[in-house]
């Protein structure tokens, strides 16, 4: 594979896993000699996502899709969101028969229905036909695969996710202000109520919380939780010390399909504390890194007693190398499956 077009609807300014996969992904593409090509909404007018402003939709038309992909020329087309623009390049493909991969990264259905009354099985019935019409779905978990198989997603391919090691590492000290106490219990990520913060902020824990991020939830939460540090968002290393400045990175979310946040807490050396669910119990289950619990409260307790090398020893198993070459090999052999039927 010499190119490659990924389109998606999650762009910057957006902070979220999502963008920061598809970067890092492009990124080790090019250094292996990959062309990459990014259609997303910085090409198009946009205008805010209803219920979640900090997301962009883009305004064009299914011509202008066509015109631009036809423009960057690449062998492949990835589509790393259902969003507009994944919509309509899933349309063009399918109308000029391209082969074409997809992935499937947020459970939209769960998110949906936690802001408006949709039921879940409308969702997954459209998501289905969208991703069923390509060559392949790209999926970061055993968990998600065997949960959207069983929904009747078909051609399923794993594609895991890495760590920046180098960037997110132990660090000595902390920012945090000197009033916040130890031990430390962290939220990071967007605040938006799919993320199930309020679960975190309710338990009973000795010490300081601590939330770092933005999004949408974060004013209500701010007047609600008076006695907690909402930091704000944070990126590089600041972001790196705001993770080594805790003792353990609760990760409340109960939707998430993967959790690049684990990843990049246990990296820091902090333990993880979470429900058994999708995305923490394929990370952590077993491993020792970090505490799965049904009682939150009782995971974050024992999540203290995680030794920062075993976590930080997990993390390092995980790289952005081996993430995409998953990813590559999986868009090759969508490419051969496409050639064996058109044959």
């Amino acid at each position: 594979m010499k190119s490659l077009l990924i389109v998606t609807d999650a762009w910057h300014p957006q902070v979220n896993g999502v963008v920061r996969s598809i970067e890092r992904t492009a990124a080790e593409l090019e250094r292996l000699g990959v062309r990459v090509e990014v259609l997303s909404p910085a090409d198009y007018p946009t205008l805010p996502c209803p219920t979640y402003p900090e997301i962009r939709l883009s305004l064009t038309t299914p011509g202008a899709v066509r015109r631009r992909m036809a423009e960057l020329d690449c062998e492949h087309l990835h589509i790393a969101t259902e969003g507009p623009l994944g919509l309509l390049a899933g349309r063009i493909a399918r109308g000029e028969a391209l082969p074409f991969t997809t992935s499937y990264h947020t459970r939209f259905p769960e998110y949906l229905s936690a802001r408006i009354p949709v039921p879940v099985a409308w969702s997954y019935g459209w998501l289905r036909r969208f991703h069923n019409s390509g060559n392949g779905c790209m999926v970061a978990t055993r968990t998600l695969e065997d949960d959207l198989s069983a929904r009747g997603f078909r051609n399923l391919m794993r594609w895991s996710r890495g760590v920046d090691h180098e960037l997110f590492r132990p660090y000595e000290g902390s920012v945090l202000p000197a009033e916040v106490t130890g031990p430390v219990f962290m939220y990071v990520g967007r605040v938006a109520v799919e993320k199930n913060i309020a679960a975190f902020l309710d338990l009973d824990l000795p010490g300081s919380k601590v939330v770092v991020g933005d999004g949408p939830q974060l004013a209500d939460l701010r007047a609600r939780y008076r006695e907690v540090l909402f930091t704000g968002a944070k990126s590089g290393e600041d972001l790196a010390r705001h993770y080594a400045s805790a003792d353990v990175v609760v990760f409340p979310s109960l939707t998430d399909t993967f959790g690049n946040v684990v990843l990049e807490a246990l990296a820091c050396g902090v333990p993880v504390a979470a429900f058994p669910v999708m995305g923490p119990l394929d990370i952590l289950g077993g491993t020792g890194a970090g505490v799965l619990d049904a009682d939150l409260r009782l995971a974050a307790l024992g999540a203290l007693s995680v030794s920062p090398a075993r976590a930080r020893d997990l993390a390092l198993e995980f790289t952005w190398q081996r993430s995409t070459r998953q990813f590559m090999e999986n868009c090759m052999r969508a490419h051969t499956a496409d050639s064996r039927v058109a044959a």
